[in-house]
């Protein structure tokens, strides 16, 4: 019956093979991950997939066919950055500059992919496309691509709902209890949080709608002169793919074209290499993985910093499993073992590994719930203070703020939570909600294409507040004209009284002269 039912699926929802285009030019690899899951699911369905990326794809996919339009030079840009400036030494203490900023380097971005040799060689081409992807991250001219090519437009959004893909797909999200997605707050703030929260939800509009727009209309008019208008792009997108979950987000509303997959990137464990394996296996009093992700090297770390991390661990019955990304590593304690590079999902999955040292970034903490582990979250930008604040808000995991990173704070948590064991149980408690789905996320992802691709493009999911002025979305004018109606009455009544006084006032004048 169930081989029958699989097999009516099939026949009814099957896609023959189609023509996808994926856009993921952000030079960091923790974007890259979630762009090339998705293409690889795809082409491995049998769909012919091509992926403008700078990384390019080493082991393509056997089934379909995979093409790379590669972004030379993007990966060493982004790497020489890092080197002049690492994370560690980045101010993001005023999130206002902070957004302007980000704003300003993914224009940047965005019009170094535009001019880029490779990609005007290939929008050149007379490539057809039945959809096209594009990661949303304040990339906008890039959706230019879509009525390019006539195909209709996807964006995959890698940090979750945030306040780029809410304004564009009418997504309510009320600052009272949706934190910015750049701000540490949980939902349930203080009248200050939600004071500096409604202020960069407004800031956040208006930095798109007078700078943002306008500058990525202006590249759109530079590259694509037959395109139409900005607007009529942007607010034009069929789905938007979620990267993220009731299991690893706090839930937040969703219009019907917003589709969560959080957790799609994620692979059943495989075989560690046998050095990490021998490790794992003989430490008796369990092992903590440390790892600061792919963007932040901990061997940029400051020398006071990296001391507390030696010094703390050294202290530990534990062993540490660090991702180091030099050779050597000065004052390294015997129960330490360094990795410049470690195949983190499946280290996570070892029963040894008791605690995840992490900065706290979207894909690690969707990783470490699937597998079940206590977490402490060490944020230094981007989305990593909100992911430390939801870590703590569940209970399977603290957070410890860099710039509050002492010996003694740090050996203050560690110790609370290899001791305390409701860590771990709200841990595994996490993992059961994270896995208890009717499909899983991939499938869900796949699925979702397949159905843009069916129906050439999905406009009836789309709610008719993106077609609405803002004035119109947010009763403006149904306010201004209840309250001048208010006014009225109340100055209507206020004058029928001083009418019925002056009138009281002056018959009882009249009585006054009568009776004298």
């Amino acid at each position: 019956m169930k081989f029958a039912l699989a097999f009516l699926f099939f026949l009814v929802y099957n896609v023959q093979s189609a023509k996808i285009l994926g856009v993921f030019p952000i030079p960091a690899p923790s974007h890259y991950i979630l762009g090339s899951r998705l293409m690889r699911a795809l082409a491995e369905k049998g769909h012919d997939v091509t992926v403008i990326n700078p990384f390019g794809e080493k082991n393509p996919p056997k089934n379909g066919k995979y093409k790379d339009i590669l972004l030379t030079g993007f990966k060493e840009m982004a790497d020489e950055r890092r080197k002049q400036q690492s994370f560690f030494e980045r101010d993001v203490s005023n999130p206002f500059l902070t957004l302007g900023s980000m704003n300003a380097m993914v224009l940047e971005m965005t019009e170094l992919t535009l001019n880029h040799t490779n990609f005007k060689k290939f929008i050149n081409s007379k490539e057809i496309f039945d959809v096209v992807i594009v990661e949303q991250f304040m990339n906008e001219a890039l959706k230019a691509l879509a009525p390019h090519f006539k195909a209709p437009l996807i964006t995959l959004s890698t940090v979750g709902a945030n306040a780029w893909v809410n304004l564009l797909e009418g997504n309510p999200a009320p600052p009272s209890y949706v934190p910015h997605v750049i701000l540490s707050y949980s939902s349930n703030m203080s009248f200050y949080e939600r004071t500096v929260n409604s202020l960069m939800s407004v800031y956040t509009q208006l930095l798109n709608q007078f700078y943002v727009f306008p500058k990525h209309g202006e590249l759109v008019k530079k590259y694509f002169p037959n395109a139409p208008p900005l607007d009529d792009i942007i607010y034009n997108t069929s789905i938007v793919l979620i990267n993220s979950h009731q299991s690893t987000n706090q839930p937040v509303p969703y219009v019907p074209n917003m589709i969560e997959i959080g957790g799609f990137h994620v692979k059943p464990p495989q075989k560690l290499p046998k050095d990490i394996q021998e490790f794992l296996d003989g430490a008796k009093n369990g092992v903590i993985y440390f790892s600061l992700g792919s963007n932040i090297h901990s061997s940029q770390l400051p020398p006071e910093k990296r001391d507390a991390f030696l010094k703390t661990f050294s202290k530990l019955e534990q062993k540490v499993l660090w991702k180091w990304e030099e050779d050597v590593l000065p004052g390294q304690p015997p129960n330490v073992k360094l990795g410049k590079w470690l195949p983190q999902q499946d280290i996570l999955a070892h029963p040894n590994v008791k605690l995840f040292i992490t900065h706290g970034g979207l894909l690690s903490t969707t990783e470490t719930i699937y597998h079940g582990k206590p977490v402490l979250a060490i944020p230094i930008f981007g989305d990593q203070k909100l992911n430390a604040k939801n870590i703590y808000n569940n209970g399977f995991g603290l957070y410890l703020y860099y710039e509050d990173l002492t010996e003694e704070n740090l050996t203050k948590k560690l110790n609370e939570l290899l001791s305390n064991p409701k860590y771990a149980r709200n841990a595994k408690k996490r993992s059961e909600i994270f896995h208890d789905r009717l499909v899983k996320p991939i499938d869900t992802a796949i699925y979702w294409v397949e159905y843009v691709i069916r129906h050439g493009g999905a406009p009836h999911l789309k709610v008719a507040a993106i077609g609405l002025p803002w004035y119109k979305y947010l009763l403006f004018d149904v306010i201004v004209f209840v309250s001048v109606i208010i006014v009225f009455l109340v100055f209507m009544l206020f004058k029928c009284v001083k009418i019925v006084a002056a009138l009281s006032c002056h018959k009882q004048k009249k009585e006054k002269l009568k009776n004298h």
